[in-house]
């Protein structure tokens, strides 16, 4: 598998003060909601001084198609150019990233930088432990760019492909799926998972074969990770053990593989390895009628 950066992928606020204090560090603030709420507004109304709002559909995704589904990963390098072009560290420096989900949105942005040799970490508990602890919001739009001082020109000799080691195609999902030595995870809720009607995808159910495994219930009410050993167990009652994730027999999925990255984070933060994600998940598998759906 491809190497980890040396930062972890979760990290407290104490952490991130320090690393605020140090410089070459900057806070992104990525919101999605399923139901049509604008996260632009979200941002506006409370958010991390001194964050950046990084849009989930501009930013970390390509354009949505029924071969690709409905966040398809962007090109590495137009990815990486637009972080830069918000003033968020590309070649050097930590971003460090937030949402009011408990994580599971903005593990898509530490994910996709980390996939890339970049340093990004995920802020356990996110706004609302952040809240919690009586710290301080910033309101209004801002100037939507960090407070960074450029290190020069823009980037060059950015990567044009992702690692193929840590991904996953809807042919290896079917594999993994039908494979007992393999193990196809969907991060979405138990109720999608078992086929409860769903605006967002064209069919209801799941992938025959897949394990549901909720992403929300890896966190607590405030958003932050329950204890190592209930993450591990509950990964292991799975299938999910370190020999599988090293020979790339753990995939990784969710609604449209933006929550499928926080269970990728989990995974590498217990020291399991690092999975693969399949980027298209249930939302290309469900426009392909020659794919059969299961439900329950």
């Amino acid at each position: 598998m491809a190497d980890s950066p040396a930062v972890p992928p979760f990290v407290d606020a104490a952490w991130l003060d320090t690393a605020l204090a140090h410089g070459r560090t900057a806070l992104a603030d990525v919101r999605w909601y399923p139901d049509g709420r604008d996260p632009a507004e979200a941002f506006a109304a409370g958010h991390l001084p001194g964050a950046v709002r990084v849009d989930v559909d501009d930013v970390l995704a390509g354009p949505p198609s029924d071969a690709a589904g409905r966040h398809p990963l962007p090109a590495p390098d137009a990815f990486l150019r637009a972080l830069a072009d918000l003033g968020l560290p590309v070649d050097e420096g930590v971003v460090v990233a937030y949402d009011d989900a408990g994580g599971v949105i903005a593990a898509r942005l530490v994910w996709m930088l980390r996939a890339l040799g970049r340093p990004a970490a995920l802020l356990d508990g996110g706004l609302l432990a952040w809240r919690a602890a009586g710290r301080p919001l910033e309101t209004g739009a801002g100037e939507q760019r960090a407070p960074l001082p450029r290190t020069g020109a823009a980037p060059t000799d950015l990567p044009t492909t992702w690692p193929a080691v840590l991904l996953a195609d809807v042919d290896d999902a079917a594999r993994a799926a039908a494979d007992p030595g393999s193990v196809l995870l969907d991060a979405r809720p138990a109720e999608r998972f078992a086929g409860a009607p769903d605006a967002l995808d064209p069919r209801a159910g799941h992938v025959p074969g897949a394990v549901g495994l909720p992403v929300r219930d890896d966190v607590d009410a405030l958003g932050r990770l329950l204890p190592e050993e209930v993450l591990r167990d509950r990964l292991a009652a799975a299938g999910v053990r370190a020999e599988a994730v090293a020979a790339g027999a753990v995939v990784s999925s969710c609604g449209s593989g933006v929550t499928a990255c926080h269970r990728l984070l989990v995974i590498e933060h217990l020291g399991l390895g690092r999975a693969r994600l399949w980027p298209g998940s249930w939302s290309q598998w469900s426009r392909d009628p020659a794919r059969p759906a299961a439900t329950g």
